[in-house]
C-alpha cells in the first residue's frame, strides 16, 4: 500500500477555471485536471475545497488529495488505478515515438510525474530532456481536456 509522504503546497484548481482563464494554465492545474479523483477517496478534486499536493511512495510521485484529512489515510488501490487510467487516457500518446499508448504502456516518474511511454527505451530518452517532455506532456493533457469540454 503506498503511503503519503510530504504535502508540498495547496493548490485551487478545477477545469472551469482554466477554461475561463486567460493566462495559460500553471502544470498544477492540468494535472489536477486530468487526474479527476483522489487517490484516496475517491471524490472529485475540488470537491473538498483546495487540491493538495503531495509526495507518494519510494518514487517519490506527485499526486493530489481533495483534503487534507487524505494525507492520514491510506491510498485506495482501486481509486489509484482510476487516477492513473485518468492520466493515461488523458497523455494518449508517447511522448517520443508519437504513436499511440499500447494497452500495456510502460510508466516513469519524472520530476515527479508519471509519464507513460510505449516502451522502456523511451524513459531514457526523456530522462535526458525531461522539460521538454514535460512541456509536450502539458499540451497533450490540455488537448485531451479540450477535447473533453466539447463532449459535454
Amino acid at each position: 500500500m503506498k503511503y503519503i509522504m510530504f504535502v508540498a503546497l495547496a493548490v485551487a484548481t478545477s477545469f472551469c477555471s482554466l477554461a475561463s482563464a486567460q493566462d495559460a494554465p500553471n502544470r498544477d492545474s492540468i494535472r489536477v485536471a486530468v487526474q479527476e479523483i483522489c487517490p484516496v477517496s475517491g471524490k472529485s478534486l475540488g470537491s473538498m475545497g483546495k487540491p493538495i499536493k503531495a509526495i507518494v511512495g519510494e518514487a517519490k510521485e506527485e499526486v493530489f488529495l481533495c483534503c487534507k484529512g487524505c494525507l492520514r489515510r491510506k491510498i485506495n488501490a482501486q481509486h489509484w488505478a482510476t487516477m492513473r487510467a485518468n492520466i493515461k487516457k488523458a497523455q494518449g500518446i508517447c511522448p517520443v515515438m508519437k504513436d499511440e499508448l499500447p494497452e500495456d504502456a510502460k510508466s516513469t516518474i519524472v520530476e515527479g510525474q508519471i509519464v507513460y511511454v510505449c516502451c522502456p527505451p523511451c524513459t531514457k530518452k526523456i530522462a535526458a530532456n525531461a522539460p521538454a517532455f514535460l512541456a509536450s506532456i502539458d499540451e497533450l493533457y490540455l488537448t485531451s481536456l479540450k477535447a473533453r469540454e466539447t463532449q459535454r
